[in-house]
């Protein structure tokens, strides 16, 4: 990765809107690196991940089909914070060397990169990785409203992911920008692209 790259990390709470605003950012033109996504492809064969899920969790958290039973997974690891942390281990140094290997084939195509990640200031190998940080935010009770509307997650599990994730007071005083979506989908686009002509700039001085 060249250090002069300006590579923003994207993040913020379950349904608070990372992926709107990823999309828009791509739209604009900036590179856009989704660590869910990267995950999602190292949870199927063929991947590293799968025998070592193996060797720590058992053969049951394998799906038919070769892959990582997701939503078993989602429950086991967010009642068990140890759990969790070795499901961490497994992916985190792996999904480190896909987004690199992104960041270096991309680079020149692109003005800056955005990293999307949900556990931003959770993870410290992604957040080294980034000189900008912005938070998407809204509302508490928006962020459970959507996640119920888009997934099959019940309201016990929608809090346990909430109380994995540090508290929204922490993650926006860490943010170098906040994006609030609590309004119109009109509200939301204007204030990325305000956000991109700030990015931007910051990656003119850098060059």
């Amino acid at each position: 990765m060249v250090s002069s790259r300006l590579v923003v990390g994207l993040t913020g709470g379950i349904g608070c809107g990372k992926s709107v605003v990823a999309e828009e950012l791509a739209r604009l033109g900036a590179q856009v690196i989704d660590t869910d996504q990267i995950s999602h492809a190292l949870s199927r064969p063929p991947s590293p991940a799968l025998q070592r899920i193996v060797d720590r969790f058992g053969p049951a958290f394998i799906a038919a089909d070769g892959s990582m039973d997701r939503d078993r997974m989602r429950a086991h690891v967010f009642s068990d914070a140890t759990a969790r942390k070795a499901l961490e281990d497994i992916f985190h140094p792996l999904i480190r060397l896909e987004i690199v290997h992104q960041l270096a084939e991309q680079i020149r195509g692109t003005p800056y990169s955005v990293l999307v990640v949900p556990l931003l200031f959770e993870a410290p190998t992604f957040l080294e990785l980034t000189k900008q940080v912005l938070v998407v935010d809204c509302a508490p009770e928006r962020q459970i409203e959507r996640v119920k509307q888009r997934s099959r997650l019940s309201q016990t599990q929608i809090a346990s992911i909430m109380a994995a994730q540090i508290s929204r007071e922490e993650r926006l005083k860490r943010a170098d920008a906040v994006i609030e979506n609590n309004g119109t989908l009109l509200e939301l686009h204007e204030q990325v692209c305000k956000f991109h002509l700030r990015c931007l700039q910051l990656a003119k001085g850098l060059q």
